[in-house]
């Protein structure tokens, strides 16, 4: 293949014989590198020592002890049974709450006025907790997320490569491949159409 007729290469202004045809102070095209693609993407390199899981062991456990006794566990359809609290529900219950301390006739005969005292008191104490909690709880899920990404990736590859192997027939590979392949059981295989009846 012959190298292209490039005139005043040094400002790039006149290209001749150029493999994007005749270009007249146009700019010649600067191809880059491609970049070697990765054979897994390693998104998180983190290692704990001793001490630190120790401490985050020790802090959990003491935080589930302070919270014996006051937290309480909902099922998946307790939770749904539950009316949704948002910033708005929270602004409805501090107008409740001033308008039930400056009317009290008018809250209702049932409502027990102590145990209401309670749970507002009870969000008041939890509530700047979980706040504070919560994106701890979140950044925890996205680390443990991302090592398991890369560990998904890299058991992707090794499997690739046992398939790979199994195909050239290296001895042992069949019964690594066999086993794993149980993870991806593929589609089932369409059942023929049933000819119509003459």
């Amino acid at each position: 293949m012959t190298q292209p007729l490039i005139w005043d290469m040094a400002d790039a202004s006149i290209t001749w014989d150029s493999p994007a045809g005749l270009s007249w102070d146009g700019d010649v095209p600067v191809s880059k590198p491609k970049s070697k693609a990765m054979a897994s993407d390693n998104r998180i390199s983190i290692e704990i020592t001793a001490a630190q899981k120790t401490a985050i062991v020790n802090a959990v456990t003491a935080l589930k002890t302070a919270l014996t006794g006051i937290i309480i566990n909902l099922t998946k359809d307790e939770r749904q049974s539950l009316p949704k609290i948002a910033d708005k529900t929270l602004a409805f219950d501090e107008k409740c709450k001033a308008y039930m301390a400056a009317r009290p006739e008018l809250v209702p005969s049932f409502l027990d006025t102590a145990e209401l005292a309670l749970d507002r008191k009870l969000i008041e104490d939890l509530l700047p907790c979980l706040r504070e909690l919560a994106p701890i709880c979140e950044g925890l899920e996205d680390t443990v997320s991302l090592a398991y990404t890369d560990v998904y990736v890299a058991d992707l590859a090794f499997h690739a490569n046992v398939k790979q192997a199994a195909k050239r027939g290296v001895p042992g590979t069949d019964t690594i491949y066999d086993d794993l392949k149980e993870r991806f059981p593929g589609r089932p295989k369409a059942e023929p159409p049933t000819p119509p009846t003459p």
